[in-house]
C-alpha cells in the first residue's frame, strides 16, 4: 500500500532511504519535498510534448510515447545516479498525483528487487498538508516578536537565543533574504518553497514553549507571510532593542560586508531609494559609497530612511512593548541582549 502522509511532520519520519521526486525539473524546482532529488522521468520539454499529444491527438498516443521516453530516461538513471543503490534499498518515489509517472518508475524500480514506496496523492498531497498548515492552522506555540531599528542584530540575537536553547524561526533564513532593499542573499526560493520551510518550523515546535521571531514586514524579499502568522505577529508582545546609532552604524557594515565589497551593486541599490528621497540625497548616499564612508553612510541611512519608518511602522502596532537597551553589538553585546530577551519571555510566559 502506498505510503500516506498525515500530517507535516510524518514527512521527518517515513523511514525510507531516500525520496525521488520524478516530475520535470521546473515543477521540483518550484517546491519538492524535504530532502527529495529529482531523477525526472519525462523532462520538462517532454512532459508539455505528451500533455500536446493527449489532447491534440489521442491519450492512447500520448501513453505510447511517454512510455518510451519514460523507459529511456528510467534507463538513464539506473545507469547514472542510482547504479550504487544497494540490494537492500527502499526509495519513496512519488509525482504530481501519485499516478503514471511515479507508478511507471516504481514498477521498473521493483522489478530490479528494490523496496519501493509510492506516496498516496504524490506531491499534490504534500502540498495541501502545507497548505493546511500554513494557512488554516493557528501558530502552535505564543508568539513574541523580537523588533528593533536597522542594525540592532535582531537576527544575531535571534541565533544567540537559539543557541541558548530558546525556541525562534528564523524567517529571514527562510526566505534567504534580510529583509530590506540592502537584503538580498541570493535566490529566494519560490512562494510555495517558503511555505514549505515554515510549514516545517511550525511543526518542530513545542506549543507549550514561546516561540521568538524577528520582525518583519508582510513580506520577506519576494515572500509573503501567510495571514494567521502575520496576524499573529502584529498581535504578539514586542521585545524592542533600543542601541545607539553610531553603534548600529557600524555594525551594519559589518554585516553587510557582501553589499561593501560589491560598489556596483550598492549604487543600484542606493538608486531604487530615488522615490523616497531627492536626488540631492540620494546623490550625497551614492557619494558616500564611491569614496568608501560606510559607516556615514549606514548612518545617513537609518536617520533619514529606516528610522522614521520603523517608528511609523512600530506606531500601528497595538501590542506590549518591553525594552532592552545595549551599548555596543559586539559578540558579548549581542549575549547580552540575548539573555535580558529570555528573561522577559520568561517572565512573561
Amino acid at each position: 500500500m502506498p505510503l500516506e502522509l498525515t500530517s507535516v511532520a510524518d514527512v521527518l519520519r517515513l523511514g525510507v532511504d531516500e525520496i525521488i521526486d520524478v516530475r520535470a525539473p521546473a515543477e521540483y524546482a518550484e517546491d519538492h519535498l524535504p530532502g527529495a532529488i529529482n531523477l525526472p522521468v519525462l523532462d520538462d520539454e517532454e512532459r508539455a510534448r505528451v500533455g500536446t499529444i493527449y489532447k491534440q491527438v489521442s491519450p492512447f498516443d500520448a501513453r505510447k510515447i511517454g512510455a518510451a521516453l519514460v523507459a529511456r530516461n528510467a534507463a538513464a538513471h539506473l545507469q547514472g545516479p542510482l547504479a550504487d543503490r544497494p540490494g537492500g534499498w527502499r526509495p519513496l518515489v512519488y509525482c504530481w498525483r501519485g499516478g503514471q509517472r511515479s507508478g511507471s518508475f516504481a514498477s521498473i524500480l521493483s522489478q530490479i528487487g528494490w523496496r519501493v514506496e509510492l506516496l498516496r496523492g504524490g506531491y499534490k498531497s504534500w502540498r495541501g498538508l502545507v497548505v493546511d498548515a500554513v494557512y488554516n492552522q493557528p501558530v502552535p506555540s505564543p508568539v513574541w516578536v523580537l523588533d528593533g531599528n536597522t542594525g540592532s542584530a535582531k537576527t544575531d540575537v535571534l541565533k544567540a537565543l537559539a543557541a541558548e536553547g530558546g525556541q525562534v524561526i528564523d524567517l529571514e533564513r527562510l526566505a534567504n533574504h534580510r529583509g530590506s532593499l540592502f537584503g538580498s542573499m541570493g535566490p529566494q526560493p519560490s512562494q510555495k518553497a517558503f511555505e514549505t520551510r515554515l510549514a516545517l518550523a511550525l511543526a518542530g515546535l513545542d506549543p507549550a514553549r514561546p516561540v521568538v521571531v524577528e520582525a518583519e514586514s508582510s513580506k520577506v524579499g519576494e515572500c509573503r507571510l501567510p495571514p494567521r502568522l502575520w496576524k499573529a505577529m502584529t498581535q504578539a508582545p514586542r521585545i524592542v532593542v533600543s542601541v545607539p546609532r553610531a553603534a548600529r552604524a557600524e555594525y551594519l557594515v559589518r554585516a553587510y560586508a557582501d553589499m561593501v565589497e560589491d560598489p556596483a551593486r550598492l549604487d543600484e541599490v542606493l538608486t531604487l531609494l530615488r522615490h523616497a528621497h531627492s536626488a540631492e540625497q540620494i546623490s550625497g548616499w551614492r557619494e558616500m559609497a564611491r569614496a568608501g564612508r560606510f559607516v556615514e553612510l549606514a548612518d545617513g541611512l537609518m536617520e533619514l530612511h529606516y528610522d522614521p519608518r520603523y517608528a511609523k511602522h512600530r506606531a500601528r502596532m497595538a501590542c506590549p512593548v518591553t525594552e532592552v537597551t545595549a551599548e555596543s553589538l559586539t559578540p558579548e553585546g549581542i549575549r547580552q541582549i540575548a539573555n535580558a530577551a529570555q528573561r522577559i519571555i520568561q517572565a512573561g510566559a
